[in-house]
């Protein structure tokens, strides 16, 4: 079946971006969603670390490597663009200053509870940095991620079963095969990727998923 890759995921999330939104791009995959943001389009990229105004990744040999994410990956910074303490970037986040976080995940299940610090896993490092911050401070959270695990087991769960960083936190789901809306309705199919069918959709996740009129009439 046809798969997104990376960049094309980012390219999708940057689509449902909005002009004005203040965002914050979470460590990993969805920092690739800045190369993808119209330069037509005022968008406020935030880093926890305490930056706004981040603009796309520098071009090699062009990095300022004391301007950086929050990932430690060299950033560029736009016309009027800031960096500030970073108490006052967990304020922006907290206090509900933030239009969108875009975060990635290990799991998410069906209604929006999000799992992204640690699997459990005896020789895995915790890595919860600000993502519970930011998922419940952001007014809209989105995940970012693929849709399988490499052993083919679906990250978007009737229940996560990984520690939790949110509950009831995300909204949207982009995958390599199909964008989902969640929450307490349930897991919604609002876009799918070329030549892949419900049924497919439906086994791989093992999910009982909705699906739009746009996606079933497609």
């Amino acid at each position: 079946m046809n798969r997104l890759n990376r960049d094309q995921m980012a390219a999708r999330v940057a689509r449902d971006i909005p002009e004005g939104a203040y965002v914050n791009l979470g460590i990993g995959l969805p920092t690739k969603v800045a190369n993808y943001l119209p330069a037509e389009r005022e968008i406020f990229l935030q880093s926890e670390n305490g930056l706004l105004g981040m603009g796309p990744a520098p071009a090699p040999g062009e990095e300022d490597w004391e301007l950086i994410n929050a990932g430690k990956q060299a950033v560029t910074l736009l016309t009027g663009g800031c960096f500030f303490h970073h108490a006052d970037s967990f304020a922006m986040m907290r206090g509900g200053h933030l239009d969108i976080c875009v975060l990635g995940a290990f799991q998410v299940s069906t209604t929006g509870d999000l799992a992204n610090w640690h699997t459990g896993a005896p020789d895995a490092i915790p890595a919860v940095g600000g993502a519970m911050d930011l998922a419940i401070g952001a007014k809209q959270t989105f995940v970012m991620m693929e849709l399988l695990t490499k052993q083919g087991e679906s990250k978007l769960v009737e229940e996560c079963t990984y520690p939790l960083t949110g509950l009831g936190c995300v909204s949207r789901v982009y995958t390599d095969l199909a964008v989902f809306d969640v929450g307490p309705d349930g897991a919604s199919v609002i876009e799918m990727v070329e030549g892949l069918t419900i049924e497919e959709l439906q086994r791989v996740t093992g999910l009982n998923l909705n699906f739009s009129k746009s996606v079933e009439a497609a």
